[in-house]
């Protein structure tokens, strides 16, 4: 990118950068946009509108083009982008937020849908005043006295634990905290806890939760039985480089990243077509961190 349109870049207001990169969007992703497409979408009035797509040719002039008779802007073709990384993600992210319900459609940058399902998983529900209680433990250093129902044990168990960071395995939300009855870190659903009552100064330093601060990495990649073609697709469905990713996770998310991408065992049991990659680093990975102990959320 030029040095003078970073610079440019770098003064804009919030609003207005938003603005532009809404129409880098819409040019990239559907090919054109006109006046009342920003109008719709921010609520501006026309001047502001005509300014915003005067103002985004100065910084890029040669990425799109005005179609008098479409009366609307058409990407050029030679568009390339200013305000967007060209992230695949950016779009499908919108458009599954939308089928999922989290993203109302008036609300996401994307104009024509194409036809698109996906297939269901139920849905986690997470009280809300709980997660209200919980986060403010997290953010004032506090523990939180919990009634919690763990699949370890058959009635449910009010306990203290102090909470110092939230994570997601792909399904469910989870809190690390230190459980205070044991005085070690573990993985406790937002789901499972029941109801809460008191809140104190924690007793534990989330410093110490090694597992949650350090690292490891998994490498993946295709399943040997494939054949050269069928490794060659896998390798570029997960952007492997020479038929292998490495992934970086913290210690404390590992197993449920080995669980989401099926390689949990060792993947005997099934054909290469069934299980399309495989661990290569089994070995060198620490086996307490791929067992349930240690857990809540079984």
């Amino acid at each position: 990118m030029n040095p003078s349109v970073r610079n440019r870049q770098s003064s804009l207001r919030w609003g207005v950068e938003q603005r532009l990169e809404f129409i880098e969007f819409r040019l990239f992703w559907e090919g054109r946009l006109n006046r009342s497409d920003l109008m719709q979408m921010f609520g501006v009035s026309v001047n502001q509108a005509s300014a915003d797509l005067n103002r985004y040719l100065k910084f890029a002039p040669e990425n799109m083009i005005y179609n008098r008779s479409e009366r609307a802007y058409l990407r050029s073709p030679v568009f390339s982008p200013v305000f967007l990384s060209l992230d695949s993600d950016l779009y499908l992210n919108q458009l599954r937020s939308v089928a999922d319900g989290v993203l109302a459609r008036d609300n996401s940058w994307i104009k024509e849908y194409p036809a698109y399902d996906g297939a269901p998983s139920p849905k986690r529900i997470v009280n809300a005043g709980t997660l209200q209680l919980v986060l403010e433990a997290l953010r004032g250093r506090q523990a939180v006295e919990v009634r919690y129902q763990s699949l370890s044990y058959p009635l449910p168990r009010w306990r203290w634990i102090a909470p110092h960071a939230t994570g997601f395995d792909g399904f469910r939300w989870h809190l690390r905290a230190c459980c205070e009855e044991s005085g070690k870190f573990k993985d406790f659903l937002v789901a499972r806890i029941i109801e809460t009552r008191g809140i104190r100064a924690a007793r534990s330093d989330p410093r110490l939760d090694r597992d949650w601060h350090e690292y490891t990495e998994i490498v993946i990649g295709p399943n040997p039985g494939l054949s050269d073609s069928q490794r060659q697709v896998v390798a570029l469905d997960y952007g492997m480089q020479g038929d292998q990713v490495t992934l970086r996770v913290r210690r404390a998310l590992l197993y449920y990243a080995i669980k989401r991408l099926g390689l949990g065992e060792d993947g005997s049991e099934r054909t290469p077509e069934q299980q399309h990659i495989v661990l290569l680093n089994r070995d060198d990975i620490d086996s307490d961190l791929l067992s349930e102990d240690g857990r809540e959320t079984a």
